[in-house]
């Protein structure tokens, strides 16, 4: 199975990229990962918020397969304990999944024709994050939910 995380624009702060990448060196011992960046909306100041995300959902499609299971990273999606995360991801690998595709939105969420898509929704937090953060968030989480899966020390219960 391959995962991947889908951004909008790039990640800015070098603390965070220096995060970033520190998990991507560990997950490469237990997956095939991606983080793909796509490239931010210019101009948005003349777009109402709803047509911001058509074109945000416009420019995610073009990275997108059929055979993608889409998992949107959305405040309103299910909140999983990391063991319970873990679970998740198991079930996916043993199941017929070959790409896992997990999305961040923009600022105003998601357009309706990526949530019709989406297998599942998933929430990090019921707190907001900024988007920057996220992706530090999840790879962590990810990185977590394969040591717990292998028995490997690094999750505490």
């Amino acid at each position: 199975m391959k995962v991947t995380l889908l951004v909008i624009g790039k990640t800015e702060d070098k603390y965070l990229k220096e995060g970033i990448e520190k998990y991507l060196k560990r997950l490469k011992h237990y997956i095939k990962f991606e983080l793909q960046e796509i490239p931010e909306l210019k101009n948005t100041k003349s777009l109402t918020e709803d047509q911001q995300k058509v074109k945000e959902a416009e420019l995610i499609n073009k990275f997108l397969s059929p055979q993608d299971h889409i998992i949107l990273l959305d405040e309103h999606g299910y909140e999983f304990t990391s063991v319970q995360f873990s679970g998740f991801i198991n079930k996916k690998m043993l199941s017929s999944v070959h790409n896992l595709v997990f999305i961040v939105g923009g600022p105003y969420g998601f357009d309706q024709s990526l949530q019709t898509q989406a297998k599942d929704k998933l929430s990090l937090s019921k707190m907001t994050f900024s988007h920057q953060m996220v992706r530090l968030f999840f790879v962590e989480q990810l990185y977590r939910a394969f040591t717990i899966l292998k028995g490997e020390p690094y999750h505490h219960e």
